[in-house]
């Protein structure tokens, strides 16, 4: 049995770009006008439910919207976010640090929902959409590749649609997990969308990610070796997590199999969406567009779990990696930062300073000498880090696996670096026995941005090095 893709990706994009920017099919029903609400900073707030478009054909699927903007004027601009509840989108809301800032400097606001789709009151449609999804793999049933991108689209254009109200400016996207990951193919699809900072959220299109069969099957025994022994030890762990290995969130592989698609068909699928769904496969494209972007994506977390090949592939795409982190369930590394502001620095200056930029991503070159591993990162001429610190873990498990995601970075094993001219140098004193070394240094910067301070931070490319002795020596086989 063969079935492709119903939707044809190669010829309008997964989401049509003309049908969301049709204000027209918008279908608005309002919940509450246009009205004047007081507070620290005062605005002006509605609230109205507005369709996306069809999840197949017949079938509606609606989305609530908030509109928040400056009580006078035009908000120029907007900041779209998903990871909102029904009850602060439908009543008018409380307004709180980075909501203020923006809106004091006349950038609007646009709080819809992009959550699974019983969190407001459409469960049989959650149920029936997964259903169809699996049975036909057609991604525009799918809400992780069409309903929740889509809805940030059409909640861009629904509040464009209130001209006397908004006027066209930058847009941002942000977010977390499913709001991490919307807003990614949001951005690749709308041109109108300038910058994106999301966490726990993938960026690249891995051999786990593009369905290759044969990682599939390496990963799975290493994880039933690993799995057997940790149970020996008697350590009590999961014996996997759905969203390991997943595309763009949990994983359907096997759902996909038992329903009679074949290998071949999940990785035609996983071919056909890459440039829709995987912001390093469109990088280029991206900053053609002067796109800005920063990803902060947590060292151990179970929907961004390939570190390892990102980072020797994409140096180039900004990352903050805050040590032992991922989804909620983690505690950071007790050495970890705990000042950083990346969301708002990264956002204020956006809207607003253009010529008071955070760090670009540096480079890293490493050398082995003897039983020491040299590190140096280096900015470019006109970037200036403040501080330096590695973090290091030796022999981690490969991506995807439990023993990626279980096995944390020891609390030993970070040192400050030095500052050389625009680099930073470490020497790391190697301990024996050991195949592998996995690095990465985070690097801070303070920027003012309208008269207050923001802590910042930019991680170097994650990398790892293989070791192996060899008459007493260790082989840097990195570069």
């Amino acid at each position: 049995m063969v079935i492709y893709p119903l939707f044809p990706l190669q010829s309008q994009g997964l989401l049509n770009e003309e049908e969301m920017r049709n204000a027209a099919t918008l279908d608005p029903v309002v919940i509450e006008d246009w009205h004047d609400v007081p507070g620290t900073v005062p605005t002006r707030q509605k609230a109205l439910s507005i369709k996306v478009g069809e999840i197949w054909p017949g079938r509606d699927y609606r989305v609530p919207v908030r509109f928040i903007v400056p009580k006078e004027g035009k908000a120029k601009g907007m900041l779209v976010t998903g990871g909102n509840h029904l009850d602060n989108v439908e009543k008018t809301v409380e307004l709180h640090g980075l909501d203020i800032e923006l809106l004091k400097g006349g950038v609007g606001l646009v709080k819809t929902i992009v959550q699974d789709l019983n969190s407001f009151g459409q469960g049989e449609l959650e149920k029936e959409s997964e259903e169809k999804f699996l049975a036909t793999l057609d991604p525009h049933a799918k809400k992780q590749f069409w309903a929740w991108p889509a809805t940030i689209s059409r909640a861009i254009t629904a509040a464009y649609a209130e001209n006397e109200f908004f006027a066209p400016g930058k847009v941002a996207v942000t977010g977390a997990s499913k709001n991490g990951a919307s807003p990614s193919i949001s951005l690749i699809a709308d041109k109108r969308i300038t910058a994106q900072f999301a966490c726990v959220s993938p960026i690249w299109s891995s051999p786990l990610r593009m369905c290759d069969k044969a990682a599939w099957e390496e990963l799975k025994a290493y994880d039933q070796q690993y799995f057997e022994r940790e149970k020996t030890l008697g350590h009590d762990m999961k014996p996997s997590y759905s969203f390991l290995g997943g595309y763009s969130g949990p994983n359907y592989n096997d759902k996909a199999l038992a329903k009679g698609h074949s290998w071949d068909e999940l990785k035609h699928f996983a071919q056909s969406m890459e440039k829709e769904v995987f912001v390093a496969s469109c990088w280029d494209e991206l900053m053609e567009r002067n796109v800005e972007i920063l990803f902060q994506p947590g060292t151990h977390d179970f929907v961004m779990y390939d570190l390892i090949y990102g980072g020797s592939r994409y140096p180039q795409i900004p990352i903050y990696l805050k040590a032992n982190t991922g989804h909620s369930y983690r505690k950071a590394h007790p050495a970890a930062e705990h000042d950083e502001q990346n969301e708002e620095a990264f956002l204020l200056q956006h809207f607003f300073l253009e010529k008071n930029p955070l760090l670009a991503p540096p480079s890293i070159t490493t050398e082995v000498a003897g039983d020491s591993l040299k590190v140096t990162v280096t900015f470019a001429q006109n970037d200036k880090a403040d501080s330096g610190r590695i973090f290091w873990i030796y022999d981690r498990g490969p991506d995807g696996s439990l023993a990626y995601i279980n096995e944390l970075i020891p609390n030993d094993n970070f040192r400050d670096m030095n500052q050389s001219g625009n680099s930073w140098v470490v020497d790391i004193q190697l301990e024996k026995g050991h195949t592998t070394i996995d690095i990465f240094s985070n690097h801070r910067k303070v920027v003012d941005i309208r008269g207050k301070a923001y802590i910042t931070y930019i991680s170097s490319p994650y990398t790892r090095i293989e070791l192996r002795s060899e008459e007493g020596a260790l082989d840097d086989v990195h570069d």
